[in-house]
């Protein structure tokens, strides 16, 4: 029997999480709270393919007006032209402020037609389907959107809460083997941030979840949303609590941004600035280089990469860093761990603790 997870996240801004094998065939009243007439689903050029004409069908025979807008894949396109041609097809179809978008891809598409959907006439509902295992663990839940810029990642964002998000794990059937690796990074670091005893079973299950076991894939995205929906219920607007999301992040986004964002993906990313993460830990915060250890060799086995790609000077990583959304008054603020399950956020660290933790030992 299929097992239907179903996850609340409250506050203000209330929506459910619905995970669930084959819920992209049965879009019906049980699972869609919008009652709106006017669709945009937006996706890109490699999920669209294989899924827009099943959600279209869908739509249009409950809704009369359904349009598609698909755009060029990759983070590189998550620009100001991209949204900009999102909107043009908004305008095109007329939508009002009661119409809906529909995000149906990943991380990029959720936070492009999420931060149009922020932007158009000030607010209109979307709905999150997302299709990669970074977006269905990650990036689709909390209600971040936004957009990169030449100076950095998601430097242009809204926070915009979904209506509802849909996952279905069957999805990651079709999903290229590097882009599932990068969503294991977020998994991982879910483990690593606040629950240690998930990084256990992460080590005990990790060639289940690589085969992509139904159960465990499963289990292993109820737990994640479960513990970023009670963060975020808990601080919506990254005031407190939710900065311990960005475990690795800082590090991470650097890299992606040095990079033009055309080099290691954002989950690749990610994984190397836990480990970044976690050698500045061992110094400022007492943290043991066997928990680094651990970290490091869950990543390998997952085939995510452990080291600062070769060619990025630290010091031209660290100057982007500045320009780090965590980044206040008092300086950089880093996430660091006392060990697996024990972050907590930092302040004070110096220039040389950055630039000795970018570099590997």
């Amino acid at each position: 029997m299929t097992t239907t997870h179903r996850i609340r996240v409250g506050g203000r801004n209330a929506y459910d999480i619905f995970i669930e094998p084959g819920l992209l065939s049965r879009l019906d009243t049980s699972v869609w709270p919008v009652r709106s007439r006017q669709f945009l689903l937006v996706s890109d050029d490699q999920v669209a393919p294989h899924y827009a004409e099943r959600v279209k069908a869908q739509l249009k025979a409950a809704v009369a007006d359904v349009d598609v807008h698909v755009f060029r894949a990759g983070e590189s396109n998550k620009n100001l032209a991209t949204f900009e041609q999102i909107t043009a097809s908004l305008a095109k179809m007329g939508a009002r402020r009661d119409a809906c978008i529909v995000a149906l891809g990943g991380g990029v598409v959720g936070d492009l037609a999420g931060f149009a959907a922020a932007c158009w006439m000030r607010g209109m509902d979307f709905v999150q389907i997302p299709t990669s295992l970074l977006a269905m663990v990650d990036s689709s839940v909390g209600g971040k959107t936004g957009i990169d810029t030449p100076a950095g990642k998601n430097l242009l964002g809204a926070f915009h809460f979904p209506r509802v998000v849909l996952i279905d794990p069957e999805l990651l059937q079709t999903l290229p083997a590097r882009e599932c690796a990068a969503g294991f990074a977020e998994v991982i670091k879910y483990g690593a941030l606040g629950n240690a005893a998930f990084f256990n079973w992460l080590e005990k299950e990790a060639d289940a979840l690589k085969a992509l076991n139904p159960d465990a894939i499963a289990r292993a995205i109820a737990a994640c949303c479960q513990m970023k929906a009670d963060i975020v219920e808990r601080d919506p607007f990254e005031r407190g609590d939710r900065a311990l999301l960005n475990f690795g992040h800082t590090f991470g986004h650097a890299i992606e941004s040095a990079q033009g964002f055309d080099g290691l993906n954002h989950g690749e990313a990610v994984a190397v600035g836990m480990c970044c993460a976690a050698r500045l830990s061992e110094v400022c915060a007492g943290a043991p280089a066997a928990d680094t250890e651990r970290l490091i060799h869950l990543l390998k086995r997952f085939g995510l990469p452990t080291e600062v790609p070769a060619g990025l000077k630290p010091e031209d990583l660290l100057a982007r860093m500045r320009l780090d959304k965590k980044a206040d008054l008092n300086g950089l603020r880093f996430i660091v761990w006392e060990g697996i399950g024990r972050t907590r956020v930092a302040q004070g660290i110096t220039d040389a603790q950055v630039l000795a933790a970018l570099q590997a030992p």
